[in-house]
């Protein structure tokens, strides 16, 4: 990570701010990611847009992790190259992030729509790119630029890359070894949140739990957590994509204690089968599984739990697979997220014995949807008549209010929809019903 420099290049002011839209696929740290370019693009002096069609430039921060999101990106890059101004050649497309990293030259041979290319590893350099695309020439007067605009709720990076190299994964070969970011980085991105009126910040990695190991003087997620928590009392922080592994006593005890953490940990579990763990290049089994959600739900009770699976990966049998659906009615996570396994160019999974067939896979990917649902909504609705702060997010397209409460996390475990309150409001509600993941709350006004 690094810090926006407000003195970087800046485009010349002699002439009309050329504009600039981003496009992003993918997961939160592709989000970090843009958030990043975008505010080097800003203090450069360009204007954005929300309009690619309007743009002289666009940039794709693209998602390669699976093949489906490969094919998104894909899709997407086409789809805008079909737009009135890059059909007429007055806007230029750029594209960033996961795909080019992972793909390289062989991107470049092949998609000749892209003025540029920047991996991940090169995103500090997109104002230069874009003054080469653009041909406008680097001045460093301009002073036009305007802040970049947060929503209530924000995330920040702590860490990229990996090294665990799970055998199905790409991400250490696009992202790079796993490599923490300072402390005083990482506060400063805090801070900066803060002072533009962020009220909830998620830390996210592509493990979170590894924090500070590989510094001179090894660190700990729980202490960067419990740092954050004591200086920015007033804002929630929630801790995503953690290996249990990184689940320590220390932490958890972090998490029990701050009234502003969250009570929410995800572990992407991938399985319960050692056997199918093993091939997979990881270790626990469904022993191990259970121990650990005992040992965290004792020493944070009522934490909400998410987890990841994989269905369908190569060499699983039937009665692997049946174990996981056993262990997933036992263990009753409140969020699960179920990816039927994909078979990625370049990792070692792709080339092991025992692929699956692809209907199969999304059979067993829906059973285990089913299972998970069944007990995720019931978690849900046993809600009904409990209090909760909710952070309030702002309102949909009909104009319905909405929020979310500490124990949903950004994106992908509903929101809470409420009657009064403004963005980045933290209300008290009462839940008064629920459908599926979503929740509706009624205003407990003081007494």
């Amino acid at each position: 990570m690094t810090n926006i420099d407000v003195t970087a290049t800046h485009c010349d002011e002699r002439r009309a701010a050329p504009s600039v839209c981003f496009v992003t696929l993918g997961c939160a740290k592709n989000e970090v990611d843009s958030a990043e370019m975008t505010k080097r693009v800003l203090a450069a002096g360009f204007a954005l847009t929300d309009d690619a069609s309007a743009a002289d430039a666009v940039v794709v921060n693209t998602c390669s992790f699976i093949q489906a999101a490969t094919e998104e990106s894909l899709e997407t890059i086409f789809d805008i190259c079909g737009l009135d101004n890059f059909e007429n050649g007055s806007a230029k497309l750029i594209v960033a992030g996961c795909m080019p990293a992972r793909y390289g030259a062989d991107l470049e041979d092949e998609l000749q729509e892209a003025k540029a290319f920047v991996p991940c590893s090169r995103e500090d350099d997109i104002v230069e790119v874009l003054c080469s695309v653009l041909g406008v020439r680097p001045d460093g007067a301009a002073d036009f630029a305007s802040p970049y605009a947060y929503s209530p709720a924000s995330y920040v990076k702590i860490s990229d890359g990996c090294d665990r190299f799970c055998s199905f994964c790409a991400i250490p070969f696009i992202r790079g070894r796993y490599r923490s970011f300072p402390l005083d980085e990482v506060r400063a991105a805090v801070a900066e949140r803060v002072d533009a009126g962020v009220r909830e910040i998620t830390l996210i990695a592509q493990d979170t739990g590894r924090w500070g190991e590989d510094f001179a003087e090894p660190d700990t997620t729980a202490h960067l957590l419990d740092t954050l928590a004591a200086e920015f009392p007033a804002t929630w922080f929630r801790l995503m994509y953690i290996e249990p592994q990184g689940v320590t006593d220390e932490l958890l005890d972090v998490i029990a204690t701050r009234d502003n953490v969250c009570s929410y940990l995800d572990m992407p579990l991938q399985h319960a089968s050692r056997s199918v763990l093993r091939s997979m290049n990881r270790a626990g089994d469904g022993a191990s599984h259970r121990l650990l959600l005992e040992r965290i739900r004792s020493r944070v009770p009522g934490i909400t739990l998410r987890t990841t699976l994989i269905a369908g990966f190569p060499g699983e049998t039937d009665d692997d697979f049946e174990e996981l659906c056993d262990f997933l009615e036992e263990v009753e996570f409140d969020y699960v997220g179920v990816f039927p396994y994909s078979a990625e160019e370049g990792t070692r999974a792709a080339t092991l014995d025992g692929q699956i067939d692809e209907a199969v896979k999304i059979e067993r990917a829906q059973k285990i949807r089913d299972i998970s649902d069944a007990i995720g909504e019931g978690h849900v609705s046993a809600r009904i008549g409990s209090e909760v702060d909710v952070l309030v997010l702002g309102r949909e397209e009909d104009g319905q209010l909405y929020g979310r409460a500490m124990c949903q996390a950004p994106e992908v475990d509903g929101v809470v929809y409420l009657e009064q309150g403004d963005p980045g409001d933290i209300v008290r509600v009462r839940i008064v019903d629920t459908l599926v993941y979503e929740m509706e709350g009624e205003p407990i006004n003081a007494e």
